[in-house]
């Protein structure tokens, strides 16, 4: 049976690069990967052939495609592209675990120890499960060597922007792209008096989302407040505000319509805004960890907010970072980060830390252990007979039955399912884009094969050495 990956990707700024840098070194060992739009992918899955579909989550939405996967004869091992910044662990377990879909997986990947303890405490874990340490493919490109993937986009924002402050912002679960998508939906309570929980908040403890909700609310006021106040402290420095993938950026763009030194962006992987901004400046947002690790300066903002959610939440980002709780701190730091008097944030308490939470920072690439396992497993799976062709047949309705339901969601107003939304989340990449990255991460892991790429449909990508 030819070698075949499955890798699907839900917010292509976040996610492609590395998600590519997987696909070169499996095209270099002999793997055909379909990469692309997880939706898309997701309503093709009986065009594919068997294959290994790596899975980003395990949540509740899970079952049914895991369901059709497993009927039509691939196998699913995943990572959870949100384990690194995470709730307590009962909090975590409902929202993100779920007992029915975990159990179609084989295999888990995790970023380090800290994530593989934490599955571990999962109560309804399968004893048939193997959890590997090999950290993940995102922690790849921020290792020293991995730098000059991004010395052209890097380069091209210092020469757009000159100096700049990067304010990253993660409020998707009070300001999200479509009300629904909140921590609460909008509108009317229920007949009880409760407002009703929303997506977001799917799988948390009421209690929990009301003091998430007063948390997040507090710091995305503060921060609203603070960008205008920022640019005008600083009106010879741009300020350039890049929304959480799934944010509604509209508030933000009104704010620049005033400011002429603000800018508001999502263009892109968030590494090379890094790397060309002077500093970055979040609250409890994965930016201040890959700052720390790209030894790029990070300021915590924390003017406002539950301190003790903070620590049990969103310790980690928090703690790599400088942190400051008032406007007037802010400046001094700002201002000494641009005198070159403050540099990005040290010491040997920091680096455990984050050795516990990202492992295999130094030594073989995260891409490259997680293609250890599955060549481990590969033989195991190609040896293993196809369902009976009346479950595949299932399988295929199912899909079918799920795209149509999808495509009659997709009308509803402020729906996820709305193509505004999808394409927002995964714009798209021509292939000669596709290619010259895939060159690029080549020339700086050492994995040079130039592989063939051939668009299968609307943002989905076949690739694999030529040979192939």
């Amino acid at each position: 049976m030819p070698k075949s990956l499955i890798i699907p990707v839900e917010n292509q700024v976040r996610e492609l690069d590395a998600k590519l840098l997987l696909s070169l070194i499996a095209a270099e060992r002999g793997y055909t990967s379909f990469i692309g739009a997880r939706r898309l992918i997701d309503f093709r899955i009986a065009s594919f052939p068997r294959s290994i579909y790596l899975s980003k989550s395990m949540t509740r939405r899970s079952r049914k495609m895991f369901r059709i996967m497993s009927d039509l004869g691939h196998r699913i091992v995943a990572w959870d592209e949100e384990a690194l910044i995470h709730p307590p662990d009962d909090i975590y377990f409902s929202r993100r675990l779920d007992p029915v879909s975990i159990r179609y997986v084989t295999d888990l990947f995790a970023w380090g120890e800290e994530n593989a303890q934490l599955w571990q405490r999962y109560p309804d874990l399968p004893s048939s499960i193997r959890i590997h340490l090999t950290g993940n493919p995102r922690g790849d490109l921020l290792r020293h060597e991995m730098k000059g993937f991004f010395d052209r986009e890097t380069g091209q924002l210092k020469e757009k922007y000159g100096n700049f402050l990067l304010i990253n912002t993660n409020f998707s679960f009070v300001n999200p792209f479509y009300p629904e998508q909140g921590l609460f939906k909008p509108g009317n309570a229920a007949e009880d008096g409760t407002r009703r929980v929303g997506l977001a908040g799917t799988g948390m403890d009421l209690d929990f989302v009301e003091r998430l909700y007063r948390h997040k609310i507090d710091i995305f006021n503060s921060f609203t407040e603070m960008i205008p106040w920022l640019a005008g402290n600083f009106p010879g420095i741009t300020v350039v505000v890049r929304p959480h993938p799934v944010e509604n950026p509209g508030c933000y763009h009104e704010m620049a319509a005033s400011l002429p030194n603000v800018v508001v962006t999502n263009q892109g992987n968030v590494i090379p805004w890094i790397l060309a901004s002077q500093a970055v400046i979040h609250n409890g947002c994965t930016t201040g960890i890959e700052a720390y690790m790209l030894k790029a300066v990070a300021i915590s903002y924390q003017a406002a907010g539950d301190n003790v959610l903070d620590e049990e939440f969103y310790k980690l980002p928090n703690f790599l970072s400088h942190s400051c709780s008032s406007l007037e701190e802010l400046k001094t730091i700002v201002s000494s980060v641009i005198a070159g008097e403050t540099g990005p944030a040290a010491g040997e308490e920091r680096d455990r830390l984050m050795s516990r939470y990202l492992a295999h920072q130094h030594g073989p690439l995260a891409c490259e252990l997680i293609l250890d396992i599955i060549d481990g497993m590969y033989g195991e799976f190609a040896a293993t007979p196809a369902p009976p062709r009346g479950r595949q047949l299932k399988g295929m309705s199912r899909a079918l039955f799920r795209r149509f339901k999808k495509y009659l969601k997709s009308f509803k107003p402020q729906s996820k399912h709305r193509p505004e939304f999808q394409r927002y989340r995964f714009p798209g990449i021509p292939v000669n884009e596709l290619k010259d990255r895939l060159e690029r991460l080549g020339t700086v892991s050492g994995h040079s094969l130039s592989p063939r790429v051939q668009e299968v449909s609307d943002c989905i990508f076949r690739i694999s050495s030529r040979s192939c």
